[in-house]
């Protein structure tokens, strides 16, 4: 009868420590979540466009392939669109292309929620600054930039919005179309970095 009892709890402790474990895995943070801007959305805001071109479509791009490298390199990604759900992650970035009415006057920017956030901002700026070669507006310079509707759904340490250049100028679409994979890759680094990886990125 003691040796029962003492089995039984022995097996109850294995079934409580294993239920803890699995708890702690599905409940722990997300390393990164990515973005990709108005995917999904039929009405409202879709996002800017010029003839042929839809920012979506290149935020889907941009965004497939930060999520892609990123968990080639072991981090463990989770890709999203437009609908936000409530989620816990340590970094969180949104995929943006801008637009503007009077063409070339806008170009790449960056929106943030914090002083955490602005640490990874201005680490993806010096880098993206080196490489773009278009006009750069100030941080947070939209509502839509400093009060990014995300940042009250998605818990992260650190919330990035990315807008990569403005698809209503000619001369910034003709240079950023066959650098798409390249842009993605850049952002892919500036990301790992917060996690002690250092890639080497090739530019085109």
């Amino acid at each position: 009868m003691i040796k029962n009892k003492i089995a039984f709890f022995i097996a109850l402790l294995i079934i409580l420590l294993i239920s803890f474990m699995l708890y702690k895995h599905y409940t722990k943070p997300l390393a990164v979540l990515i973005q990709a801007g108005h995917e999904g959305r039929t009405i409202g805001n879709t996002g800017s466009s010029y003839g042929k071109i839809r920012e979506v479509d290149w935020n889907i791009k941009v965004a497939n392939e930060v999520a892609k490298t990123l968990n080639s390199w072991g981090i463990e990604t989770k890709r999203v669109g437009a609908k936000l759900k409530p989620i816990e992650s340590k970094i969180a970035v949104a995929i943006h292309f801008d637009g503007s009415k009077k063409r070339c006057q806008s170009g790449a920017s960056i929106g943030y929620k914090d002083s955490a956030s602005k640490s990874l901002a201005k680490k993806w700026e010096k880098s993206y600054r080196k490489y773009f070669p278009f006009n750069w507006q100030k941080d947070n310079f939209t509502p839509d930039l400093k009060d990014y509707y995300g940042y009250k759904i998605v818990k992260a340490k650190k919330f990035i919005v990315l807008e990569l250049g403005e698809i209503s100028c000619k001369k910034q679409v003709k240079w950023l179309k066959p650098r798409l994979k390249t842009v993605a890759h850049l952002i892919a680094a500036t990301i790992a970095s917060e996690f002690g990886i250092e890639a080497r990125v090739k530019l085109k």
